[in-house]
């Protein structure tokens, strides 16, 4: 015997389902993944005066965690301009 949970119906329309947003970062980082793959070589950077050698694997890596994390304080700036914001209206 099958019970179902109150308010689901037997479609499943009281799933999960994933948002735009979501889907957008599963596939830029399945597309990342695959450009990792396909690219093994190793690069020498050079940066004002140091010069190293990595992999451009793990360049690409690291390149995409710098963006995610300037990506991630834009908005938790943004967020919190217009929290302060809404703030200083409701004193007004």
């Amino acid at each position: 015997m099958v019970q179902q949970r109150s308010g689901a119906t037997a479609e499943g329309s009281g799933g999960a389902r994933l948002g735009a947003g979501a889907i957008a970062s599963l596939v830029g980082v399945g597309l990342l993944v695959i450009f990792m793959i396909q690219n093994t070589d190793r690069i020498t950077l050079t940066f004002l005066f140091w010069s190293f050698t990595w992999p451009l694997w793990l360049f690409t890596v690291v390149t995409a965690l710098v963006g995610a994390l300037i990506w991630f304080g834009v908005g938790v700036m943004r967020r919190h301009r217009r929290r302060t914001d809404r703030r200083a209206d409701r004193r007004d």
